[in-house]
């Protein structure tokens, strides 16, 4: 790697809507690039309409022609397996984020179905598929509101707040960000 700030094998970045999550991932990941190196940003979002759409493309606006960009809304564990196996070799690996993964992944279950359990299962899966190189979790962090007042709602926080667990358990570091400002949680 060629910065002097060595990148951790494994980071989550937490913190609130615009506080500089995403684009912290990618300046940390960027720091360990040498100016031959790919990196992989595996990308949770969908466009299901126009503003998100604006979204997403001023996302990728913002990388530059170092990062392959993994699509992969629901089986994030397989999807990045098989672009690791397929693809080139990455230096870095950037997920952004848990926090839209695990709406998906709510969403596309029945009512009855344990979502914290089945996030959290693939929570696991997502964590014994990292590799030898850096990892860099985004997410945001919902436990600090008031209590949704719905049942839909509120199994979302659980569930994204256990995912938020289990990778912050794993996790070599934890930053917490607050209005662009990183904040030291671990490591």
């Amino acid at each position: 790697m060629s910065s002097e700030r060595r990148l951790r094998p494994l980071t989550l970045l937490l913190g609130g809507v615009r506080a500089g999550k995403s684009a912290r991932a990618l300046a940390l990941a960027e720091s360990g690039l040498a100016p031959d190196d790919r990196a992989l940003f595996v990308a949770t979002a969908q466009a299901f309409d126009d503003e998100m759409t604006r979204r997403i493309a001023a996302h990728r606006a913002e990388r530059s022609a170092a990062w392959h960009t993994l699509e992969s809304p629901l089986d994030v564990a397989a999807d990045l397996e098989r672009a690791l196996a397929a693809g080139p070799s990455y230096a870095a690996v950037v997920i952004d984020c848990l926090t839209l993964w695990v709406s998906n992944v709510l969403l596309s279950l029945d009512e009855g179905d344990d979502v914290e359990a089945i996030v959290a299962e693939r929570t696991r899966r997502l964590l014994a598929a990292r590799t030898g190189v850096p990892w860099i979790v985004v997410s945001n962090e919902v436990g600090l509101g008031i209590v949704p007042p719905t049942p839909l709602g509120r199994r979302y926080r659980d569930a994204l707040g256990r995912a938020n667990q289990l990778v912050a358990a794993a996790a070599d570091e934890v930053t917490l960000m607050v209005a662009g400002i990183a904040v030291p949680i671990k490591g």
